[in-house]
């Protein structure tokens, strides 16, 4: 998709009159900026907002900039949105500070790996390096307040069923959230969830059963002439969003499908037939709400039969879990000392006054700086700087990544190929690799679980999790030093607990088999041997239950576990600490 910056002047044409009499500088315009990409146009002003190119009361813009094409699935694009939500809210809008152009920036960064030009987000500190503009900085703010944060008129606002997600302009559109079946029907390429299928015609009956052939399905016959089939259409919608991608549920009205009425020989309305795993299940007539739900509620728990470790009281095991976050900023000024001369290097001291400023005052009042120049000089580093200067620019990264705008810039880079070189590099080392730098790197590792986006791809490309593991893998065999092997516990407790989730919401993992398999047995082949460290321990076994949770009983981790002896090695750690009994109860049972 082509990005384009809409520059506008919110002077309308005053600020290139009459700044330099005013402020004794020449302004040319006083910026408000929005990026349009897809035929939206998003920018910030009453929290993110979107609209259609050009209709917002801003009118024309002055300026439309090209800033080059993104390629980007709009699924990322609109989780990376999501994220900046927490970062520009409504009550965070400061006309010098946390703007408009502040949004664009960071946005157009993401998409692009470059920000806006300078020359616009360098104005509101213009203003306010002359005497007139700092004296005035409160009140042009709340003059300026009913032009940049008025709501966009309800006509401009894109209906659009892949932005709803991203809540934006302040309201979810629960309609919009919906997608037609008719796109399915007529040869797309996904079956719409969550909904109730209209069908009229056998051919598109017959697409939808043997969609469900492997699940479930629900046919539901009425008429426009029934009233008491209007009674239960509520309930069935209800059951559908409810059901989810595990059944099909299809409304047919007999009074326009004829063809479908004849074949299935349906005599009276509203008639229910449910179908389990391609064959006929039950048929039911009446609109008994209760008789409905209950009927379609255990039709589909036989076609997805609740995994044993649901029916166990597991305090731990079953609920979600926060991610590991190392969040602890060091002195920002020693840690430059130990970088040499890369320590005055603009890219440099630009990310450490970032996270200074994040630290002190919030991520509302730190601009992002150039992340693809720090990243640049990082990856630069790495290849051509001796192995024990490098930990204090990793480390700055760590601290930078608490940022969910800089852990999605790195989810959306190409070719990821700054979080490879920095994973990869305490591999390539081996046994040379400095304490220092493997910690630093293990403490990253985790620090990039803080998008959302970036978890996924983390767990789910390959590219990403081979470093990954390989990282917890040799972290976890350092028997000298008990803090790698907490924090390669954590890294590898980040991992099990995202997938978890996906358990716990009754969706395939995004963790592969196989580097579950890998983690498993790093895991289990350390918690055997570990007898020093409570905090490792902890990490290990919590890793190990999560991973172990509703998995497969015919799958590989069972006879993983069974083939190590799992459930001795977990066992034998009830003697090691008392805080670890319940934990290691929870564990026993999902190995047993």
């Amino acid at each position: 998709m082509e990005v384009e910056l809409y520059v506008y002047d919110l002077s309308k044409g005053l600020a290139r009159q009459m700044s330099q009499s005013f402020l004794g500088v020449q302004i040319d315009a006083v910026y408000h900026t929005a990026l349009v990409f897809g035929g939206i146009e998003y920018f910030f002003g009453a929290g993110i907002q979107q609209t259609y190119p050009g209709a917002t009361h801003h009118g024309r813009p002055m300026e439309v900039i090209p800033l080059g094409k993104t390629d980007l699935p709009m699924d990322i694009i609109l989780g990376y949105l999501d994220s900046l939500r927490q970062v520009y809210t409504v009550e965070s809008y400061d006309l010098f500070t946390h703007n408009c152009n502040n949004f664009t920036n960071d946005f157009a960064m993401f998409l692009l790996g470059k920000g806006i030009p300078n020359h616009i987000t360098s104005l509101p500190q213009t203003v306010l390096n002359t005497p007139f503009g700092q004296m005035l900085k409160p009140q042009l703010d709340s003059a300026m307040r009913g032009i940049t944060q008025a709501p966009v008129a309800p006509a401009a606002i894109p209906q659009s069923s892949s932005s709803s997600r991203s809540n934006l302009n302040g309201v979810r559109d629960s309609h919009s959230s919906s997608v037609s079946g008719s796109s399915y029907l007529n040869g797309g390429s996904e079956l719409p969830v969550g909904q109730v299928h209209h069908v009229t015609t056998l051919k598109k009956l017959d697409v939808l059963l043997t969609s469900a052939k492997n699940s479930c399905a629900v046919i539901f016959f009425t008429s426009a002439t029934c009233p008491p089939c209007k009674l239960v259409y509520p309930a069935y919608d209800e059951l559908a969003a409810e059901a989810g991608d595990k059944a099909v549920l299809i409304k047919v009205d007999l009074s326009e499908a004829f063809e479908i009425g004849s074949k299935y020989q349906v005599r009276a309305t509203p008639t229910f037939m449910s179908f389990l795993k391609g064959e006929k299940d039950n048929e039911w007539v009446g609109a008994s709400e209760g008789q409905l739900r209950g009927n379609v509620r255990m039709l589909v728990q036989m076609a997805h039969p609740p995994h044993p470790h649901t029916n166990l009281r597991l305090r731990t095991l079953q609920r979600r879990h926060k991610t590991v976050t190392y969040a602890k900023i060091p002195p920002l000024d020693k840690l430059m000392g130990k970088m040499g001369t890369r320590g005055t290097d603009p890219a440099v001291t630009a990310l450490k006054d970032f996270i200074r400023t994040r630290e002190a005052s919030g991520a509302s009042d730190a601009p992002l700086p150039s992340l693809p120049t720090f990243t640049s000089l990082l990856n630069q580093s790495i290849d051509h700087d001796p192995p024990n200067s490098l930990f204090p620019l990793v480390d700055l990264l760590r601290c930078a990544l608490v940022d969910p705008r800089v852990s999605g810039f790195l989810a959306a880079e190409h070719a990821h190929s700054t979080i490879i070189s920095v994973l990869s590099k305490p591999q390539g080392l081996g046994e040379n690799c400095p304490y220092s730098l493997r910690i630093v790197t293990l403490q990253l590792a985790c620090n990039l679980f803080t998008s959302s986006i970036l978890a996924t791809q983390l767990l789910q490309d390959s590219i990403l999790c081979t470093p990954l593991l390989q990282l917890i893998t040799s972290s976890l065999l350092d028997t000298a030093h008990p803090p790698i092997r907490v924090a390669a516990a954590s890294l590898a407790f980040n991992m099990a607990a995202v997938n978890h989730v996906q358990r716990l919401d009754g969706k395939e993992d995004i963790l592969g088999e196989a580097s579950q398999v890998e983690l498993l047995a790093s895991l289990l082949e350390t918690v055997a041997n570990e007898n020093e460290s409570k905090d490792s321990i902890r990490g290990l076994l919590t890793a190990i239950g999560l991973l172990m949770y509703a998995t497969p009983r015919d799958g590989e981790l069972v006879e993983l576990c069974q083939a190590l002896g799992a459930k001795e090695s977990v066992v034998a750690k009830k003697t090691f600490s008392v805080d670890f009994k319940e934990l290691v109860t929870e564990v026993e049972q999902v190995l047993a």
